[in-house]
């Protein structure tokens, strides 16, 4: 890009889709555009050409190949929707041309004004008998859905008119009756939602447009359900299509074996429920839901509810039990590990994650940048005229990232705001900040002093690089669509690795190692994890042969515990010698291109044939997840079942929160995208509360935040560059005999005083810079 283009913020006026999708950029007085997908410049044609060129259509522009399909599709939508009505202007104005060429020229007879009429727009004229040159003749009024028809003034004297005259006014008429209809849809729809008070959030729902289209196919005086319609028979097929679904997931356990998810939830009256989930490379299908208030401190009772589920589930099928890193659970796995030879127990990955980042959250260096960060966000989003001014400058990207946790929420929002640093510095300097009457007071002056402060980024920046792989990570762990544990030991690997590098010195980078090996300890050496690195071919091809000797011992614990069978133990071990060496199928070129391609499982699916026992084991260790992956529990009504005593509304209860859960779990595995929440959105509170909340909120300061003035949040994160798939990411090679080790050296007192070493020199930096 040239240097002397100056990026221009986009006018809010500025409604044409296509102005999500484009950056605008001024040289003198020439303004360009650039598509934000590929960075193609453009230095004419203006939105018009930005909009063809994202609609992939021949003409004026080339085709953008990066643009997401939602984007191509709204873009040919709108381009249509553009041709449609210049072809009704064209016809609207060709049968105005035939009437002017006609003997006696009735422009406007009877006949002539119905059809005008019919079309509901405002006719210029301008020179007629009997109405002054200039004046609008009204022909159909419409509102609100009040039609009003005043024929009298559409009938007038047979006179000549000047040809051509009023067709090309006509012709400058915009139809846009669609905008309107949608308009009163929404408004209709909305006043529903407030009225029975459904989350908003419920228009995200895969099921929320369908209804739509039902209810329009119906025509006019279609009839909704009754109550008890929806607590009959809707419910009973309802059920009946999800425990169809439910199934087919079943149906694959036998090959894919599954994991039971246990997760705990705590409701706002102090029960706590565990509820009871099973995943397999199908979908994850919810079981079954209990109240373990009075048996949460008995490890006997816990593992007794867990046993019944086992049990339930099918001994033969469940390879492991993942439930939370605590020390009740701790006790509860061992009683199964002991009573089912066959099953391991798994700590949740995402919540070892989560303590590791809560770790580093509290390290004073880093809490305090934290906290400085925290102090502009909060300035920004509580105040309208500031959070539109910081919208425009971002060009509609929020800097609050709405997580699943508090400390996700913390490191991934430092990343987002360092990636848009020059932005932030761009509107600390211009004329509107400094006009703005928010930008005097004390924490005015505070945010500009932050994000003029040069120190401030460079802190950032480095927790941002000691952060960011362990962000990665915890996505990589709660993926929905791609079993997880082939890569979670890959992905510990390279947050150690990357945390090397950036610090370099021992005594310095062994602090961080410390407190990952510390929460990460009871998976370190997890049998399934290790052995899901061991059995991907992505990595472990691009590994040397002596790290593999260290970590073949855990695929062994796995051959031993996942396949009683002492006979098919041998051909597992015999077998695994033709996988290390990639003999036969496994050394084809098509199965080394098929390493990075296809998931391992797939790959040895496909590629394993000479080698059937191992691959039944392969196949069922890389089926698996890590974590409890689920929907909010907050939106399910378990509350209600295990409150009511009847024993008939129990039962229907439960199945409603069985249709609830399971119809939510398929939308995540179907990989529904929804619009990212608004951080100041109370349904976020919980995550993003000391980013965008104040202590307290004063009566008399209400007018700075007038909500009904804030521009709505876009999203629009494509202009922050192409993200990286977080599995390509974790790369090839690995080599650092030292992070396989997990070295601890240094010990606890010595890692406490390395510490408060690096905190103090960058604290002292921060000072001097």
């Amino acid at each position: 890009m040239a240097s002397d283009l100056e990026p221009v913020p986009v006018n809010s006026q500025k409604h044409d889709p296509a102005w999500k999708h484009c950056q605008m950029y001024k040289s003198g007085d020439k303004v360009q555009l650039k598509c934000i997908y590929c960075g193609k410049m453009f230095k004419g044609g203006g939105i018009h050409r930005i909009k063809e060129h994202l609609a992939g259509q021949k003409g004026n522009a080339s085709s953008c190949l990066r643009v997401q399909p939602d984007v191509r599709l709204l873009m040919q939508e709108s381009l249509n929707g553009v041709v449609v009505k210049k072809r009704k202007k064209q016809k609207l104005a060709e049968d105005i041309g035939n009437l002017n060429s006609g003997e006696g020229d009735d422009l406007f007879g009877d006949q002539c004004a119905m059809d005008v009429a019919a079309e509901g727009v405002m006719v210029p004229v301008t020179e007629t008998e009997g109405i002054e040159p200039g004046s609008s003749l009204l022909v159909n009024q419409e509102e609100e859905g009040v039609v009003s028809n005043k024929r009298g003034v559409g009938r007038r004297k047979k006179g000549r008119v000047r040809k051509g005259s009023n067709a090309l006014a006509l012709s400058n008429v915009v139809f846009d009756d669609s905008k309107r209809v949608n308009h009163q849809v929404s408004l209709a729809i909305g006043r529903f939602f407030l009225d029975a008070g459904v989350p908003l959030d419920a228009v995200n729902s895969t099921y929320f447009q369908p209804m739509i289209d039902t209810i329009v196919s119906q025509g006019s005086g279609a009839v909704g359900p009754s109550y008890h319609d929806l607590r009959s028979w809707v419910l009973k097929n309802t059920v009946q299509e999800v425990r169809s679904d439910a199934d087919q997931c079943m149906g694959s356990w036998g090959k894919s074996g599954c994991s039971v998810l246990a997760d705990e939830w705590i409701s706002e009256n102090g029960k706590v429920y565990l509820n009871f989930s099973v995943y397999c490379p199908e979908g994850l299908m919810f079981l079954k839901s209990f109240d373990a208030t009075n048996i949460m401190d008995s490890s006997e009772a816990l593992f007794t509810l867990f046993k019944e589920v086992v049990e339930e589930v099918g001994v033969r099928n469940v390879l492991q039990i993942v439930t939370k890193n605590e020390g009740r659970y701790v006790e509860v796995g061992k009683h199964i590990t002991d009573n089912f030879p066959t099953v391991f127990w798994t700590p949740c990955a995402i919540h070892c994650v989560d303590m590791i980042l809560d770790d580093f959250r509290q390290l004073e260096w880093i809490s305090t940048i934290l906290e400085q960060a925290r102090s502009i966000s909060r300035f920004i989003y509580n105040h309208s005229l500031i959070l539109n001014m910081m919208r425009k400058y971002t060009f509609g990207v929020d800097i609050v990232v709405v997580g699943p946790t508090r400390s996700s929420t913390d490191f991934s929002t430092l990343k987002r705001m360092v990636s848009v640093k020059h932005n932030l510095q761009s509107m600390v300097t211009s004329e509107e900040w400094m006009e703005c009457s928010y930008s005097k007071k004390e924490e005015g002056y505070t945010t500009l002093d932050y994000i003029s402060n040069p120190s401030f980024w460079s802190m950032c920046t480095v927790i941002t690089q000691l952060t960011d792989p362990l962000l990665r990570l915890l996505r990589i762990a709660s993926g929905k669509n791609r079993p997880a544990v082939g890569y979670v030991y890959a992905g510990v690997y390279r947050a150690k690795e990357a945390i090397k590098k950036e610090l370099v010195d021992e005594k310095d980078y062994l602090v961080y190692w410390n407190i990952i090996d510390r929460r990460w300890e009871q998976l370190h050496r997890h049998p399934l994890h290790t052995a899901g690195f061991y059995l991907n071919p992505k990595f472990f091809y691009s590994t040397d042969n002596d790290i593999h000797l260290q970590i073949r011992s855990s695929v062994y614990d796995c051959v031993e515990r996942l396949v009683p069978d002492t006979t098919i133990q041998d051909k597992i071990v015999k077998e695994t010698e033709l996988y290390r060496e990639a003999a036969g199928d496994f050394g084809r070129k098509i199965a080394i291109r098929g390493r990075d391609t296809l998931f391992p499982a797939e790959w040895w699916s496909t590629y394993g044939g000479a080698c059937p026992n191992l691959v039944r084991l392969a196949i069922r260790i890389l089926s698996q997840t890590c974590s409890l992956v689920g929907c909010e529990p907050n939106k399910i009504s378990f509350q209600q079942i295990h409150e009511t005593k009847n024993y008939v509304e129990h039962q229907r209860l439960s199945d409603i929160v069985f249709v609830q859960y399971n119809m939510r779990l398929k939308q995540m595995f179907d990989n529904k995208e929804h619009e990212n929440p608004d951080p100041i959105s109370y349904d976020a509170i919980n995550s993003v509360g000391a980013w965008v909340t104040e202590k307290e909120i004063h009566s008399n300061d209400i007018d700075r935040s007038d909500w009904m003035t804030v521009d709505p949040p876009l999203g629009n994160v494509m202009i922050l560059g192409p993200e990286v798939d977080d599995i390509e990411a974790l790369g090839e090679g690995f080599h650092d005999h030292e992070i396989f080790e997990g070295l601890k050296d240094g010990g606890t007192e010595n890692g406490e005083n390395s510490v408060q070493q690096v905190e103090l020199v960058l604290l002292d930096n921060m000072v001097l810079m």
